[in-house]
């Protein structure tokens, strides 16, 4: 059997037993193709929940991949500074929170086991305000509003550095009511480690 001619060109002489082979094998690699393609396609769509239903999405990764354990109590604490670039967005540090929440709860760890704090400060500060006040500033209500709610229902504490907090004139009426003002963020982060927490560092 001779091998495949060159297509660069048109070849007239075409192996007729070459081409049958062509032809039969053809569906079966289409087939294998498209089963690829669906199979990636599943593979690449991230799913929210199930404490923080439509924010926080996460990919599935294969079974054993390196975890939490299950049945071990965890305080984790993340520090949030720089506000989203698009103000008609949810702020993507804030919705980390979630995707933390989701993807340990989806992979097999108990919400009950993970008490997680957020200390804020610096140019996210204005990512928890009212959407009244949030108004004010940039003339829509504040996209992270219903984030905020779901991460106050799920226990979630939001602490914002007061200093920041004086820096920038937020009055604390101007706050979402699942922030709770602190003396500052520092303050914040000795007073979390000393109760157990341990701060992802990033």
């Amino acid at each position: 059997m001779r091998s495949l001619p060159c297509m660069c060109y048109l070849n007239t002489n075409i192996d007729i037993t070459q081409d049958n082979l062509v032809m039969n094998y053809l569906p079966i690699l289409i087939c294998l193709l498209a089963t690829t393609l669906v199979a990636n396609s599943q593979a690449a769509t991230p799913q929210t929940g199930p404490v923080i239903k439509a924010f926080g999405p996460v990919f599935e990764v294969p079974a054993g991949s390196y975890n939490l354990v299950p049945g071990t109590p965890y305080k984790i604490s993340m520090d949030i500074s720089s506000k989203g670039q698009d103000p008609a967005a949810t702020n993507p540090n804030l919705e980390s929170a979630a995707r933390f929440l989701n993807m340990h709860a989806r992979s097999g760890i108990a919400p009950k086991d993970m008490q997680f704090a957020l200390v804020i400060h610096g140019g996210a500060a204005h990512d928890l305000l009212t959407d009244a006040a949030y108004s004010e500033q940039f003339v829509q209500a504040n996209p992270n509003t219903t984030l905020l709610t779901a991460l106050g229902a799920a226990g979630v504490p939001v602490y914002l550095c007061g200093q920041t907090a004086g820096y920038m004139g937020i009055a604390p009426e101007a706050l979402h009511p699942a922030v709770t003002m602190a003396l500052s963020a520092m303050t914040a982060h000795v007073r979390l480690q000393a109760e157990g927490y341990t701060l992802i560092p990033f």
